[in-house]
């Protein structure tokens, strides 16, 4: 399985990057191949200073060996070893008016010292991150999400739209980092799902990603903005940088695994402001979406 799901990513992270190279028409994708010294490595993509996206980063990895103490006492286990590979993108676009988006889509195993396999999982997701809300735009998001779940289980989409929910919710702030989308994580062979059903399952997702998102940049590109709209974008992303210092497990993992910083820090948009106790006037599309990200809403 880690074979194939790694073959799986590595012609995933081709076709998005080649996808968003055409419509960014400026920019392309530098690589970097990278060696973890404990085992293991990747192959970064990162896209800056283009006509659509300002920064973004398209990333594989698969890194492997001793499970290091902190996520030890995390997963409860011993001496364990562990492969991990996964696909994280995180895209910050130019205009305030096209949002911001991630998604990840990983698999990992858990060894005992003889080399037996003790546990084997998916997880992953994707959620977007609006500065001005479409609600067309988050109901186009989440209809994907849906569609591509409804195929594999009727449940999977309320659970793991509320899921995203609960995950992406910035607690030291009281609000959601965005719109949500979908959010999966342990999913384990069961008497109802073998590893293959997962399988099939986080791929529809991972294949379904340029149908959620491509179609709203294509809308939202070329619509002109101000300098006010910029400060607003430059300020909410504050807060999407809080989240992913303060709550996000991938970026945790990551640095507690001796992970490539550079790789788990591309997340991180290049323009950012924080200003004082900001609150927009009254009335303001920005208000209006202060307002949505205080309760979950749902978009279908």
């Amino acid at each position: 399985m880690k074979q194939k799901f790694y073959q799986y990513i590595q012609n995933l992270q081709d076709t998005i990057t080649s996808k968003l190279e055409a419509i960014d028409g400026k920019a392309t994708f530098q690589q970097d191949l990278w060696k973890r010294p404990e085992g293991g490595g990747g192959r970064t993509r990162v896209i800056e200073n283009g006509a659509v996206f300002e920064k973004g980063g398209v990333n594989i990895s698969a890194v492997h060996g001793a499970l290091p103490p902190a996520m030890q006492t995390y997963f409860k286990v011993k001496d364990c070893d562990f492969f991990a590979c996964g696909l994280s993108l995180v895209l910050h676009p130019k205009n305030p008016f096209v949002p911001t988006v991630h998604a990840n889509w990983r698999y990992f195993e858990m060894y005992d010292k003889e080399g037996e396999i003790l546990d084997s999982w998916f997880g992953g997701g994707q959620d977007l991150t609006p500065y001005y809300l479409f609600d067309e735009d988050a109901i186009h998001f989440h209809r994907t999400c849906k569609t591509a779940c409804d195929k594999h289980d009727a449940n999977f989409y309320p659970e793991y739209k509320e899921k995203c929910d609960s995950y992406f919710w910035n607690a030291h702030r009281n609000e959601a980092r965005g719109v949500g989308g979908l959010f999966f994580d342990y999913c384990k062979a069961s008497e109802a799902k073998t590893m293959e059903d997962w399988y099939n399952f986080v791929t529809e997702v991972g294949d379904s990603f340029l149908d959620g998102y491509v179609p709203i940049v294509e809308k939202r590109k070329d619509i002109s903005y101000t300098k006010a709209h910029r400060n607003w974008q430059e300020i909410r992303r504050g807060r999407y940088v809080e989240f992913n210092l303060v709550h996000d497990k991938g970026t945790l993992f990551g640095l507690k695994t001796n992970g490539r910083i550079e790789s788990i820090l591309m997340s991180l948009p290049p323009y950012v402001q924080w200003v004082y106790d900001h609150h927009p006037d009254k009335g303001s599309e920005e208000e209006r979406l202060l307002k949505v990200l205080e309760h979950p809403k749902n978009w279908l």
